[in-house]
């Protein structure tokens, strides 16, 4: 008896279908930017033979199947997996060894349409106003410079537009004279309300000097919508309690670090009329695919925006500086002895071999028999090739 069929794991619905089907659609209500319109382009070619590609054949049963290009557009549902993975990878050899909290800054909702209006500026005041929170309470509590990590999203589970920052930020930090790592209280980082009052203070100033440099326009709107932001105490700030092993962190931010607004897997029905997909606690929304384009569009980020940044020890200016001395002092007395040290050839990986390495997804196996796939020289052609590099920033 033949072994039963291996599972490709693919979602039944796809959000490329929905952007081919009703694009159109969008853009006669919707003025749409340049970015926008290239993301759209993007997912509707992504893995099509539009971008190219070969036919893979399983040398077992003879089955084939066409293996077509990604388009590798971080907005792109498809083309996460393997950056997220090859991420976590990468950031893993840079966390220092200890305890790690995970922090949300948000923003009051008086202050969304300015977001959407100047996304570049509004976003990056909210990384340096966020990051100086952090970095000033780490200076007059611990007395040195702690690591962080941001990641921005600007979705809720429902696709509306709601900017946020998720930040993992080491338990302590590295006294100001190198001499010593001072920790956190097991279970606390700073007050959240001091938080929340330090990000408001900060993300005003910076908008006011924003409109003074003529960054933000100059609407008639502007005075009454600080105003109103600044109406209210303090900004909420949500801090989680440390995860307890260093190697949980990086798989957990690594959930954050290349998400888009809603995967394929999230989409429970798709017809002509209607777009069901999941939400908060197992309840699901309802929107016509028009409106389902126009919410998931409007979190396209700006050309070249960085919606990952790392802040103090975890800084590219102190990945060879002061993150060494913090890790030296972490780990000095927990030291074991130096092994034999033995250079190895490592192997170049393609690909497929990656994939297979790091998400466990086996792309070589039929899904028909299992058997081994192998590409044969058959390409498929192409309107254009692929991106040769990843822009997952």
């Amino acid at each position: 008896m033949p072994p039963p069929p291996v599972s490709t794991g693919r979602p039944r619905f796809d959000i490329a279908e929905i952007v081919r089907q009703h694009r159109d659609e969008l853009e006669a209500t919707t003025s749409l930017g340049s970015e926008q319109r290239r993301v759209l382009s993007a997912i509707a070619q992504c893995r099509t033979a539009s971008l190219g590609g070969h036919v893979d054949r399983c040398q077992s049963c003879g089955f084939e199947r066409p293996a077509y290009n990604s388009c590798r557009n971080r907005h792109c549902p498809k083309c996460q997996a393997l950056a997220q993975e090859e991420w976590i990878e990468a950031r893993a050899e840079r966390l220092l060894p200890v305890r790690h909290f995970h922090v949300v800054f948000t923003l009051p909702c008086e202050l969304r349409g300015l977001a959407k209006a100047h996304r570049k500026e509004f976003f990056g005041a909210l990384f340096g106003s966020a990051s100086e929170t952090l970095q000033d309470l780490s200076q007059s509590r611990f007395g040195g410079t702690l690591g962080a990590t941001m990641v921005l999203h600007t979705w809720t589970r429902d696709l509306n537009f709601h900017p946020h920052l998720h930040a993992i930020v080491t338990a302590g930090a590295l006294s100001s004279d190198g001499q010593r790592w001072v920790n956190s209280g097991k279970k606390y980082l700073f007050p959240v309300q001091i938080m929340g009052t330090l990000l408001r203070a900060k993300m005003l100033e910076r908008l006011h000097l924003l409109r003074r440099d003529g960054e933000l326009g100059t609407g008639g709107d502007f005075e009454r919508i600080l105003s109103a932001a600044a109406a209210k105490k303090f900004w909420h700030v949500y801090v989680k309690p440390p995860f307890k092993k260093v190697e949980h962190v990086t798989k957990y931010l690594g959930r954050y670090t290349h998400r888009v607004g809603l995967s394929n897997s999230r989409l429970v029905a798709v017809t002509q009329d209607e777009v069901v997909f999941t939400t908060k606690g197992g309840k699901q929304a309802r929107l016509t695919p028009v409106e389902f384009l126009r919410r998931f569009v409007q979190h396209v980020l700006p050309p070249g925006f960085l919606k990952i940044r790392h802040y103090g020890l975890y800084a590219a200016a102190n990945v060879s500086r002061k993150s060494p001395i913090a890790r030296e002092i972490l780990t000095r007395k927990a030291r074991p002895a130096a092994p034999t040290v033995r250079v190895a050839v490592v192997p170049i990986e393609d690909w497929r071999e990656r994939l297979r390495r790091l998400t466990g997804r086996d792309l070589s196996a039929c899904p028909i028999c299992g058997g081994p796939m192998v590409s044969v020289d058959l390409p498929i052609p192409a309107a254009r090739g692929p991106p040769r590099v990843a822009r997952c920033v």
